[in-house]
């Protein structure tokens, strides 16, 4: 079937664009549509064109929320409601917060906007205020911070099962950006760069050998969370960590091979055996779809809060301080330790003292033997004289 003339349709980038101009994921689109979320994601991503009645269906969804977001922008004033905000930022992943095309929407939180109050809410403002308030280094490290941290901190939970550890992944991830600020602001995807370094430190394995980590900490209360999360910490880390981005998260493969380094295959033998694990042992989850939301349900129901923004800053700055008077000092022990080994050396050379040498000519030393008959003789004249010696002879006066 051709597609009709009467519902044409905007480009990948538009449709894309226009979705998350209104708020909604990809698994809302594919409600109204009638479709599966991945079908969504194809047309977003122009590997597939939609045809017939799913085409009617689509261009109608596209054109109603075009509309909405022109009286949005006429408005100026776009607003969210709580519940939605909630649901976008569960999981911060492409159908969440990080949406689909993360890296031009980070990209411009980090160069354009403003944080807002509260770091669920934050968002690009409009163009108009883009261009009248350049943000300093700072304002836009905040942005970005309160762009991602929240949903990145649930992501690394669901990661590691461990709520601190979450924590403390996201504030080092961070900190780490804020140190190397340049080259983070000029990323085309400054949120990936966060989250890959994120879940890089909580997948370290020596995090085994802290004595604050080698105890579990306890499980959610409801027991199917306390399942899934059970089943999700058997998988392999790459294993999970690829089913995290791809259906969690909402990457597609190749871009979670290339997060995860490595090979498109690999990712997807990973992602197959991942969800082959998750429905053997919880069968409610074999469909994609199911598993997504009950991801984002995981995630949302364990109430995480990240650090404030100026704190991971202070951090990361007091981090770099410590490490800079640190390598101060020991180029400092190594010098004066040098210096002193050349003050304390031989001007010099002197030849090493050569070893005892045998002198031909030169009978050896004989050690004392048996006494001869004149020796035993003369000891026995010496033993019977008197001990006390000779008699003196004492002068007498006549």
């Amino acid at each position: 079937m051709t597609p009709s003339p009467g519902s044409p349709l905007p480009p990948p980038e538009e449709r894309r664009r226009l979705r998350e101009a209104a708020s909604l994921t990809q698994a809302q689109v594919a409600v109204r549509v009638g479709v599966s979320r991945e079908t969504v994601r194809a047309w977003e991503n122009g590997r597939t064109t939609p045809r017939g009645q799913r085409r009617e269906a689509y261009a109608h969804v596209l054109a109603s929320l075009a509309e909405e977001t022109a009286k949005k922008s006429a408005r100026k004033s776009p607003e969210k409601s709580p519940e939605e905000t909630e649901a976008q930022n569960a999981m911060g992943g492409r159908d969440m917060t990080v949406g689909q095309g993360a890296p031009e929407r980070a990209g411009t939180a980090v160069r354009t906007a403003v944080p807002a109050a509260d770091p669920t809410e934050a968002e690009a403002p409009p163009p108009e205020a883009r261009a009248e308030r350049p943000l300093s280094p700072a304002q836009a490290f905040d942005a970005l911070y309160a762009f991602c941290a929240p949903a990145l901190v649930r992501q690394t939970y669901l990661l590691t099962g461990r709520r601190e550890l979450a924590r403390e992944s996201v504030e080092r991830a961070f900190e780490l950006a804020w140190q190397r600020w340049p080259e983070v602001a000029c990323d085309p995807d400054p949120a990936g760069w966060v989250r890959a370094t994120a879940y890089d430190f909580a997948l370290s394995p020596w995090h085994r050998f802290r004595p604050r980590y080698r105890h579990p900490e306890p499980p959610p209360s409801n027991a199917s969370d306390r399942a899934l999360l059970n089943v999700l910490l058997e998988l392999t880390p790459p294993q999970r960590r690829a089913l995290l981005l791809y259906d969690g998260v909402g990457l597609d493969l190749p871009e979670t091979a290339a997060e995860t380094e490595a090979t498109t295959p690999a990712t997807a033998n990973r992602l197959l055996n991942a969800r082959a694990a998750v429905a053997a042992r919880l069968p409610d989850l074999s469909d994609p779809t199911e598993l997504h939301y009950r991801l984002a349900e995981l995630a949302s129901t364990e109430r995480l809060r990240a650090a404030k923004p100026a704190v991971v800053r202070d951090g990361s700055e007091r981090r770099a301080r410590f490490w800079t008077r640190a390598a101060i000092a020991f180029t400092v022990a190594l010098i004066g330790t040098t210096a002193l080994t050349l003050r304390t050396a031989p001007t010099q050379y002197e030849p090493p003292v050569p070893p005892g040498e045998t002198v031909l000519g030169v009978p050896p030393r004989v050690a004392p033997g048996p006494l001869s008959e004149k020796e035993q003789k003369l000891r026995a004249k010496l033993r019977a004289q008197m001990q006390g010696g000779p008699e003196r002879l004492t002068p007498r006066a006549e």
